[in-house]
């Protein structure tokens, strides 16, 4: 399990990468932002329940002391997170919004070395200055990035806080002992809760009335990017650090310029080209010179 680690972590970053497609799919029949958030949210917490209902009730368990943690991943980070990342999409391209959340290892590396006392080590360093360097590549740069707005880079920003915030409450709850279906599924259980002040429900509903085939697509790209993604992150994080975790999940950027490239008409430049082989690079470096080991030799 733990050498397939870096496998889920990569996976769940590329399934990550085609949100966009969810979002401007609910995007064109009607829904803002927030009722994203919502619907994403809803669908995703009544699968998984009605599953494991009959795979295994034992994942509805938790300590109520522990509550804490899951209103930290639903909450915190999925509520605002996806919120700010909704928003920003729907401000600038695809690859302009992926590049302002991937600050988010940026600050996972620093909360996890004070709070997880994980290494900050100089190849830890490497691998995230190439990772942030190949991601603004990949958008073509700040002076070139279609759309880029005050209001776009704000709610970027937000987005990666909101994103880094999932690892350390993640992390937390696996360090009380908790599955990867059990952290899903309560994750999104608060989220759900969270997000019913700011939306309304009639509207959510208009997602679902215009016939078979946009619910059915619907649920399938909530599937793809949000239950399996948040499974397959969450079961990699048990195993290896979340540092590093973040900088694998990178690879979100690409995959989400390569579908902005072949699906809305968007661009990549040569050095966006670049940017697509550091990214990849770093992700290579993390998981072939063990940059998630104790490295005590250094």
């Amino acid at each position: 399990m733990k050498k397939a680690a870096p496998f889920f972590i990569l996976a769940a970053g590329s399934l990550w990468g085609c949100m966009g497609i969810l979002v401007r799919s609910l995007n064109k029949i009607g829904l803002e932002s927030m009722e994203v958030v919502a619907v994403r949210a809803f669908v995703t917490f009544f699968c998984m329940a009605a599953g494991l209902f009959f795979i295994d009730r034992r994942a509805f368990r938790i300590h109520l002391k522990d509550l804490w943690c899951f209103l930290g991943t639903g909450v915190c980070s999925i509520v605002f997170f996806n919120y700010c990342y909704f928003r920003t999409i729907s401000l600038t391209s695809l690859s302009t919004a992926a590049i302002l959340l991937y600050t988010a290892p940026s600050i996972v590396m620093v909360l996890s070395a004070v709070l997880f006392k994980e290494r900050f080590t100089l190849k830890k360093a490497a691998a995230l200055a190439l990772t942030f360097l190949g991601c603004v590549l990949v958008t073509g740069g700040p002076g070139t990035a279609s759309g880029l707005s005050a209001a776009g880079i704000l709610t970027g920003l937000g987005a990666g806080l909101g994103y880094a915030l999932y690892s350390i409450f993640g992390r937390y709850a696996i360090m009380k002992g908790y599955s990867s279906l059990t952290i899903t599924l309560w994750t999104f259980g608060m989220a759900s809760v969270g997000v019913l002040p700011f939306v309304s429900l009639p509207g959510i509903g208009s997602c679902f009335t215009g016939g078979a085939g946009a619910m059915g697509t619907a649920l399938f790209w909530i599937f793809v990017t949000t239950v399996a993604p948040y499974i397959l992150y969450t079961a990699g994080l048990s195993h290896m650090e979340t540092g590093v975790a973040s900088v694998i999940s990178s690879i979100e950027p690409v995959v989400a310029t390569f579908v902005g490239v072949l699906l809305y008409g968007e661009r990549i430049s040569l050095q966006g080209g670049m940017g697509v082989v550091l990214v990849v690079g770093a992700i290579a470096m993390v998981h072939l010179i063990g940059v998630g080991r104790d490295e005590k030799k250094e």
